[in-house]
């Protein structure tokens, strides 16, 4: 069974991040891309399915810009395969989960493997919208992972207990962090991912249907102060608690 993993271009979490001249995007400049975090995980449970269940493992991404190095080193890790749909303007996750749905179907039966959310627009739905557009099941905010015969048993982390899913394979899982240890590409693989295929496809984005409005930084935190010291300063840190922050 094939294995597909859908891969984000976002900006490193320790970027200082600029919003940008029109006021609905992030100042490019300057900013370091990488790897969605999510995704990461993601691409080490594709690797552990191909390892258990044969077949070709693929990466996908979709965006404008390129990603060659990034696509280069989940084919060293150990996909087979990488593919860019390059697109010719912004996309939201419904129009993201429509081209990869056409490029995925004459691949099935396949297993798709994605990050929960990317750490940028935080919307957490292309998986399960992929998964609806495949006629497949979906287990969103995986935290483990076991493989079987046609299925698999996926833990997840609910509040107050763990809750644990069978589901039947072909399945759309979508990952958190820590579900597993990435692994790290050796020279070896660097240099065999050379000789691996890439291929970029250009695509015509379908018109979004979410657009962002504004963008804005939040507001600057407000300095602390010293209400008092010891059991004497209770009294008004309540008082104030209640009365100003109003959070009690």
């Amino acid at each position: 069974m094939n294995a597909i993993c859908c891969i984000a271009r976002v900006p490193d979490t320790a970027t200082r991040i600029k919003i940008g001249p029109n006021g609905k995007s992030i100042d490019p400049e300057g900013v370091q891309y990488v790897i969605n975090p999510f995704d990461e995980f993601a691409l080490e449970a594709a690797i552990q399915h191909k390892e258990a269940k044969g077949g070709e493992l693929v990466v996908m991404y979709v965006g404008q810009d390129d990603f060659a190095k990034d696509l280069r080193q989940c084919l060293a890790k150990g996909a087979d395969k990488a593919i860019h749909l390059k697109i010719d303007g912004p996309l939201g996750p419904q129009g993201i989960s429509s081209l990869l749905a056409e490029k995925i179907r004459p691949l099935m039966p396949a297993s798709v493997f994605c990050g929960k959310q990317a750490v940028d627009g935080d919307v957490g739905g292309m998986g399960v919208m992929l998964a609806g557009l495949l006629d497949v099941p979906a287990v969103s905010k995986v935290s483990s992972l076991e493989l079987k015969d046609d299925t698999a048993v996926a833990t997840r982390e609910i509040e107050g207990g763990v809750e644990t899913i069978d589901a039947s394979l072909p399945c759309v899982f979508t990952f958190e962090k820590g579900a597993n240890e990435p692994r790290r590409a050796g020279l070896k693989e660097i240099m065999a991912a050379k000789k691996k295929p890439l291929e970029v496809e250009e695509v015509s984005a379908p018109a979004p249907k979410l657009s962002v409005e504004s963008l804005e930084l939040p507001p600057p935190r407000p300095e602390g102060r010293i209400v008092g010291e010891g059991t004497e300063a209770v009294a008004e840190l309540v008082l104030l608690l209640r009365e100003e922050s109003k959070v009690i």
